[in-house]
């Protein structure tokens, strides 16, 4: 009895030991709890104002909302779980902590499926469903330095049906191997003139965030990989589906060939799906949502020596 005891807890300390080194699903089971906490401080705040509610009937219809609003927010936890455990199925169990040495970095980014030569605009337009997208994606010749690596910065910004709704500054850089890094973003969501979130804003080494590959310098199909990495803020990631699509956008039309095309979720926004086609020596040429099929199209690109 005794030695099947030890032995009992001999596999248990094996398990605990093996579980302990999966960091993925350890990260998983932390921002889960996380999550809860926020939403279980939301949910006793929002009770506090209910308090503070004069008429028995409006007390009654806050904390019913509010217990609705708990309810749908523990549920966005339980999925937004899900997808990151799914996605730690293709990680695997090492922690994500990319080695970044400045000397590794090169100058510039000339990668084929992700040119930034400064003084380059390139313009986007769609209908979707928030409206009628108008997006500029100006390469900058300024400079960022993170991390100790000199980064491009681009200027993008998304006007919907005429007026400005977001307006972004967005870091990258190249290593020496051709991988384009993505070492974070400044962004502001806007509403009539005003700033209404900074959510997705990050930058890498601040606050525990770290950079992603945006674009890699072999793609092959299959490849998964994260794009961002700022936990519950900035998560994206992209998975290879193609590397032979041929894709006709623009007004007049134009057709690239050989285009890759990327598939990219969140675990933020487990309902967003969206594929994107990147053509050689050009960069991203179109996006399509994968749920209604709204396209932003490349019709396009405008240079200047600025």
């Amino acid at each position: 009895m005794l030695a099947s005891g030890v032995m009992f807890f001999a596999a248990l300390a094996a398990a605990t030991a093996v579980a302990q080194q999966d960091s993925c699903q350890l990260t998983a089971n932390d921002v889960l709890s996380s999550c809860q906490s926020a939403a279980q401080s939301d949910y006793q705040l929002a009770l506090a104002n209910c308090e503070n509610l004069s008429k028995p009937s409006a007390q009654k219809n806050c904390r019913q909302t509010a217990a609705a609003d708990f309810n749908a927010a523990k549920q966005t936890c339980a999925e937004q779980y899900n997808a990151r455990v799914a996605a730690c199925r293709r990680f695997g169990p090492a922690p994500y902590d990319p080695v970044i040495k400045p000397s590794n970095f090169a100058s510039g980014v000339d990668n084929p499926y992700f040119p930034l030569p400064p003084g380059t605009t390139y313009v986007y337009e769609g209908q979707t469903a928030d409206g009628f997208e108008h997006d500029e994606f100006a390469v900058t010749h300024n400079t960022r330095t993170i991390l100790g690596v000199t980064c491009v910065e681009v200027h993008d910004t998304v006007q919907t049906d005429g007026v400005l709704t977001e307006d972004t500054l967005d870091w990258f850089a190249q290593d020496k191997d051709g991988n384009v890094w993505y070492f974070g973003e400044n962004t502001h969501e806007l509403e009539d003139g005003l700033i209404t979130t900074i959510d997705g804003t990050f930058m890498a080494g601040v606050d525990g965030a770290k950079p992603g590959i945006i674009m890699k310098a072999h793609p092959m199909i299959g490849d998964f990989y994260r794009q961002e990495f700022s936990l519950a803020n900035a998560e994206d990631y992209a998975e290879t589906l193609s590397l032979n699509e041929t894709v006709r956008v623009g007004n007049p039309p134009h057709t690239y060939t050989n285009c890759l095309k990327s598939q990219e979720t969140t675990p933020l926004e487990t309902d967003l799906l969206e594929f994107k086609y990147y053509a050689p020596d050009v960069g991203n040429v179109l996006t399509v949502d994968g749920h209604t099929g709204d396209r932003v199209e490349l019709i396009e690109i405008k240079t200047n020596s600025d």
